[in-house]
């Protein structure tokens, strides 16, 4: 009996897994793959992050790294980040920066 409801109801079991899988891949190599190549790249470009660089700020200021400090925070080191912007100059925390660009700065984008 529950051959005849398999055979006639629709997809095995086995068919099912293989579709799962086949979502599984397209998921990895569509969203979760090129978001980790694009973090790494990003942590790569703030550990060469270097004084006199052009920055963008994730609050969209644009400026000049004037000094880099590692200061501990609440028990966690921070790297904290003077930008010059201007006439204003501004701390920020390093992971804040979301584009690095300049004439010294190779594979820089926009450059």
């Amino acid at each position: 009996m529950l051959q005849g409801t398999a055979a006639s109801g629709g997809l095995p079991l086995w068919g099912l897994i293989l579709q799962m899988g086949a979502i599984g891949l397209v998921f990895y190599f569509l969203i979760l793959r090129p978001s980790g190549q694009a973090r790494k790249k990003h942590a790569q470009l703030l550990g060469n992050l270097k004084k006199g660089d052009e920055v963008m700020t994730s609050g969209g200021i644009i400026g000049k790294v004037r000094d880099i400090k590692e200061v501990e925070a609440e028990g966690a080191k921070e790297t904290r980040v003077t930008v010059e912007s201007g006439t204003a100059s501004l701390i920020i925390e390093r992971s804040r920066i979301v584009r690095i660009g300049g004439p010294n700065v190779p594979g820089a984008p926009g450059r």
